[in-house]
């Protein structure tokens, strides 16, 4: 019987051990980032809006509506976001955004890598014509307008969804300046 107690006693003091050793080890792990990444790679003209890519619709267009499952595509909500125009794969990679990342992006983004915005609190979202139709076949110039405008703040406007964590602007139009 004493030899039971013992053996649970000596249990619970190890799990504790353990546990306080957990959290020191927590309390010593970096911080997980929050805001923009590298932030000392400035947008173009800094963080002004540089003018409107888009103005609001309707949430999806004819041609989205008629592409989607039984004509209901996934829930959206009309959004204005202002924020970097950037290319999603070096950002997300490599961290890199802003005048000085420029021709890297412009490239990148001509040669179909995902066009992104990161907004100047950090967080980001993908980007992409919104009619589905024309954005399936090439008839849209939204990639090139986003190319040109690579390393500027811009704001869009369109349509926003969000699966398990992963955020898109559909962008309805827009204006390049």
């Amino acid at each position: 019987m004493i030899k039971k107690i013992a053996l649970s006693l000596l249990a619970v003091t190890l799990a504790a051990g353990i546990a306080m050793s957990q959290d020191k080890m927590a309390d010593k792990k970096a911080p997980a980032k929050a805001g923009i990444l590298q932030p000392a790679m400035e947008p173009t003209g800094g963080w002004t809006s540089a003018g409107e890519m888009g103005q609001k619709g309707e949430v999806w267009s004819n041609t989205t509506n008629g592409a989607a499952v039984d004509n209901k595509p996934n829930a959206g909500k009309s959004v204005t976001v202002t924020g970097e125009i950037l290319d999603l794969s070096c950002y997300l990679q490599l961290g890199k955004h802003g005048d000085k990342h420029s021709s890297c992006g412009k490239k990148c983004i001509a040669n179909g890598e995902p066009i992104g915005l990161v907004t100047k609190e950090g967080q980001v979202y993908l980007l992409m014509a919104e009619e589905h139709d024309p954005r399936r076949d090439g008839g849209v110039t939204f990639r090139k307008a986003a190319a040109d405008s690579f390393a500027k703040v811009m704001t869009v406007t369109g349509t926003e969804t969000s699966i398990n964590g992963v955020k898109a602007v559909y962008v309805q139009g827009y204006l390049n300046k």
